[in-house]
């Protein structure tokens, strides 16, 4: 069987293949370099299939002279972020993975990107690890922001070793809260070591996050600028993949998680915030530059953040209006161009648009009966982890 199309739009990890044409020059691979990513064409009996040097399969078997754990998958069963315009009957070699440390045994040049292991094309370099600095478990850090001297910690897990990028996960802290309690409460910490990433906790000054008219006293606090200065001098100290950063958090923190998604949508990839909803566009613009990804967890009976929303007095004293769960559900929905409607509750109570631009998904999780709730992690990282940027 052989599979041919032409690239119209491509991405590491997930080209998208059409019936025309552009004018690109090939790039190759070997069977050295089986499932490099490619934009034309590809050495030594392979193609490209989807965006990756690779070979067109019926069974298993086939692919196993390619590299060890290989296997034959349909195009039609890839996840949204890696699919492509194949003929749905298509099947090809490939190595699924949840992460980096699945992609280890083929060495160090392969990453999981959208859900299969790849390496990077021609014309792109492999993250260089810097010599870490930091320390296994918890290191207290300070950045400065403008004038102003900023405070954080930084666990590596466990498994950190430095031979491969990690991904990194912000953890924001509710309203007065600290880094160690919010360390303590989110379970990101403890997942963290089971999953292999990195997770920072900053902290807030005064304990608030500012997001549009609430909540920091001060309307010049730069937590937009903070979140960046700490990605990057966390990349600096430790081996990051800088496709796979995240923010969640929690009432104000999950509030700064979906500013972060609204306001710096070129440095995270999916957002998972908690116990908060967006303001009204006239309080807090939301226009992120790229679709991404936004699973929330709400309670029914929060009293803090009203589940159907409407106007609140923010604790700096300023008016505010929620939009309510619901109404954030839609209009995140509406700014990652969703289609469709969205899935029926599950069992955890999460309902989801998954037919969205570049790939992007849309998640509500509701808790009947619920009050504050910093909702599972386990559900969460399920859905940050699909997905990184382009």
């Amino acid at each position: 069987m052989v599979v041919t199309a032409c690239l119209i739009a491509g991405v590491t990890g997930g080209a998208l293949l059409g019936s025309a044409c552009r004018d690109i020059g090939p790039q190759t691979g070997s069977e050295t370099n089986f499932l490099r990513s490619c934009d034309a064409s590809c050495a030594d009996g392979l193609s490209c299939i989807c965006g990756v040097c690779t070979r067109a399969c019926s069974v298993a078997r086939e692919c196993t002279a390619l590299v060890f754990g290989a296997e034959c998958v349909a195009v039609a069963e890839r996840p949204a972020e890696a699919a492509c315009d194949a003929a749905e009957s298509a099947a090809f070699c490939d190595i699924s993975c949840s992460g980096d440390a699945d992609c280890e045994p083929l060495g160090a040049p392969f990453r999981c990107q959208g859900g299969f292991c790849r390496t990077p094309g021609e014309g792109e370099t492999a993250t260089a690890c810097p010599a870490t600095t930091l320390s296994p478990g918890d290191n207290e850090r300070t950045v400065t922001v403008g004038d102003t001297t900023r405070s954080y910690v930084v666990r590596l897990p466990a498994s950190y070793t430095g031979a491969s990028p990690m991904p990194l996960v912000l953890d924001y802290h509710t309203l007065g809260g600290t880094p160690a309690e919010e360390a303590e409460a989110s379970g990101y910490r403890e997942l963290a070591e089971a999953e292999g990433f990195i997770v920072a906790w900053p902290q807030g000054i005064d304990g608030a996050w500012n997001i549009g008219p609430c909540c920091t006293t001060s309307r010049d606090v730069d937590d937009v600028g903070f979140a960046r200065a700490l990605v990057q001098e966390v990349q600096k100290e430790a081996c990051v993949d800088v496709k796979r950063v995240y923010a969640v958090g929690v009432a104000n923190g999950g509030g700064m998680a979906y500013h972060l998604a609204c306001n710096a949508a070129d440095v995270f990839a999916a957002v998972a915030p908690s116990a908060f909803d967006l303001l009204a566009e006239s309080e807090q613009p939301c226009q992120p530059s790229r679709p991404v990804t936004e699973i929330s967890f709400r309670g029914t009976a929060d009293l803090l953040v009203p589940y159907e929303g409407g106007p609140q007095q923010a604790p700096n004293g300023a008016n505010i209006t929620f939009l309510g769960a619901a109404g954030t559900f839609e209009r995140w929905a509406e700014l990652n161009r969703c289609t469709g409607s969205p899935s029926a509750a599950d069992s955890d109570g999460c309902s989801t648009y998954s037919s969205c631009a570049s790939g992007a998904e849309v998640t509500l999780c509701t808790a009947e009966g619920g009050g504050m709730t910093w909702g599972s992690p386990e559900i969460g990282w399920a859905t940050l982890k699909r997905h990184s940027l382009p």
